[in-house]
């Protein structure tokens, strides 16, 4: 399955766990985060809900609070602002969970990448 067809966070991470790659994944999501100077490091062995929950959760409250570092991380991370201007910004909660979302698939598209070539 080509990852740009991974449409749901549960495709990512079943995918991600059918490579044996969800531990690089996390550590990939620690790395950036930590570049980006955002407090926030994963358990390797975080489950699937609670990842999804605290990244929704951060994502969310760097969008309310922390603007500048919010775009400095999708900066990091390489999310492109393009897919950043398709997202429906009037609703903070979905927003910040669809944003969640892109920067999980990029993360795995890095892993994906380094672990196949």
């Amino acid at each position: 399955m080509p990852m740009n067809s991974l449409v749901t966070f549960e495709e990512l991470i079943q995918e991600a766990n059918q490579f044996n790659l969800y531990n690089n994944l996390i550590r990939q999501l620690n790395k950036d985060f930590l570049f980006a100077n955002i407090d926030l490091d994963f358990e390797e062995d975080i489950l699937p809900p609670s990842l999804k929950l605290i990244l929704h959760e951060t994502i969310y409250k760097l969008i309310q609070e922390k603007f500048a570092d919010y775009l400095n991380l999708l900066y990091i991370i390489d999310i492109s602002e393009k897919k950043i201007k398709q997202l429906d910004g009037s609703d903070t909660l979905k927003l910040s969970e669809q944003v969640a979302f892109l920067i999980l698939r990029r993360e795995w598209q890095k892993v994906w990448y380094r672990n196949n070539y």
